[in-house]
């Protein structure tokens, strides 16, 4: 745990969904695809658009160039974080690539604000994104595969998100966090994700409350990113069970995001690291009785290689505070 006394903001946001996260629950939202090419040629390079576009939108809404920023903090889902890496290079603002799967964002989240605590004129864009059908090629399958799904698997959401961290004070400003620790419960199964995060999100939001001298009420949402219907529930049992406190104000945005007409598709509900950021943006935040959030973004830490050998599959969650000030 760490508290973040120096004041340090999160300025503006931008974002791209995809054609199933435009018809969801999602509101007022900024940029959609049509389709999961959005013009170009593979899904991969589908998905570096995605970045490139999200990081423009949030120079034009900031009226900033790029020369105007210190630092730019991205990852995905992609091998090598290939999709951050390549999106990098047309902005040419000093990059740091991360990764911890569908935790990146509150990761990125976290680094800015420990980067800014000393360097205080400084400005860093944190961004990440997620593919659906770039995620099941590498994960899995290709969808032409045709391969049949577990009623506990997650459907990776597509989405790409940009935001724009500070001291110049703005509406949404950043607290408390909590670094997650990496843990293993044994588990090798990919399709059911949820409930390899449900215990590393439980303990990280544990430490945080306990480390902060806080209970679940004292936030209006404790907001994880992808644990899907089956992780949620496993979320609380975990919670009431382990620590004997009913997690009442939870909600994930994964299971959250999409339309009962789409359960047959999404399954367990939505995933990958864009799903917290946009969930939050585009419908969390539009609720103006949120003002207290707690933020925890879960991570499944695997690889095909090691999946492929039976391995185990450690997870991780990482949780910080955003205020909305009035």
């Amino acid at each position: 745990m760490a508290k973040n006394e120096t004041g340090i903001y999160l300025n503006h946001y931008a974002t791209v969904v995809g054609p199933l996260e435009k018809k969801s629950h999602l509101e007022k939202l900024e940029l959609c695809m049509d389709d999961y090419y959005f013009g170009e040629k593979s899904f991969e390079q589908a998905e570096i658009k995605m970045q490139k576009t999200a990081l423009d939108q949030l120079l034009a809404k900031a009226e900033l160039k790029s020369e105007d920023l210190s630092l730019l903090i991205s990852g995905d889902l992609s091998d090598q974080i290939g999709v951050s890496s390549i999106a990098a290079v047309a902005s040419q603002i000093p990059f740091l690539g991360v990764y911890n799967a569908c935790a990146t964002f509150v990761e990125s989240l976290i680094l800015a604000c420990m980067y800014l605590k000393n360097h205080s004129k400084n400005k860093v864009i944190c961004m990440t994104s997620s593919h659906n059908l770039h995620a099941e090629k590498q994960f899995r399958f290709p969808i032409e595969y045709g391969a049949p799904k577990k009623k506990t698997s997650t459907f990776t959401t597509t989405g790409a998100v940009a935001t724009l961290i500070s001291k110049e004070k703005s509406r949404f400003k950043l607290g408390n966090y909590t670094i997650g620790k990496a843990i293993d419960m044994g588990l090798n199964d990919t399709s059911n994700m949820g409930a390899i995060m449900a215990p590393a999100a439980a303990q990280t939001i544990y430490r945080h409350l306990q480390d902060n001298k806080m209970s679940p009420k004292d936030y209006d949402i404790i907001l994880t990113g992808d644990l899907g219907e089956v992780g949620s529930k496993l979320l609380k049992e975990y919670f009431k069970t382990t620590y004997q406190i009913d997690l009442k104000n939870h909600v994930d945005a994964g299971s959250d995001i999409y339309l009962e007409k789409d359960k047959e598709k999404v399954l367990s509900g939505g995933s990958g690291p864009s799903a917290l950021p946009i969930y939050l943006f585009h419908k969390v935040l539009k609720n103006k009785k949120n003002k207290k959030i707690l933020l925890v973004a879960t991570g499944s830490l695997h690889n095909p290689l090691f999946v492929n050998q039976k391995q185990t599959i450690p997870a991780i969650a990482h949780a910080i505070e955003l205020e909305v000030i009035s």
